[in-house]
């Protein structure tokens, strides 16, 4: 599986990308707006390097990726703890993204 890692690389930056423009417009702080639309360009770059996957299931296999570094962050940076209901919602998308991603073999 070598798309995983800069699939988490790319959400790692989509994430912080997201991040850095909440910051901006809580903040009206522009330097952290381009600082978030740089990430958010440099996230679509990352998450398409990889060409070893077809566009849909690239896609399918990120959202689940995306969706587990969103909770760990969440969970480290912000100390939100998730609710039964994310985690069995969160349970479904990353057992998704496995079944579009073997499937494909």
């Amino acid at each position: 599986m070598m798309a995983l890692p800069s699939l988490i690389f790319a959400a790692l930056l989509e994430v912080g990308g997201d991040a850095a423009i909440r910051h901006g417009l809580v903040r009206s702080a522009w330097s952290w707006l381009a600082f978030g639309g740089a990430a958010l360009v440099a996230y679509g770059l990352a998450v398409n390097a990889s060409r070893a996957l077809h566009f849909g299931q690239l896609m399918g296999l990120y959202i689940a990726v995306f969706f587990v570094v969103s909770q760990l962050i969440s969970f480290a940076v912000f100390d939100e703890r998730p609710a039964a209901s994310l985690t069995l919602g969160g349970a479904l998308i990353v057992c998704g993204g496995l079944v579009i991603h073997l499937g494909a073999r």
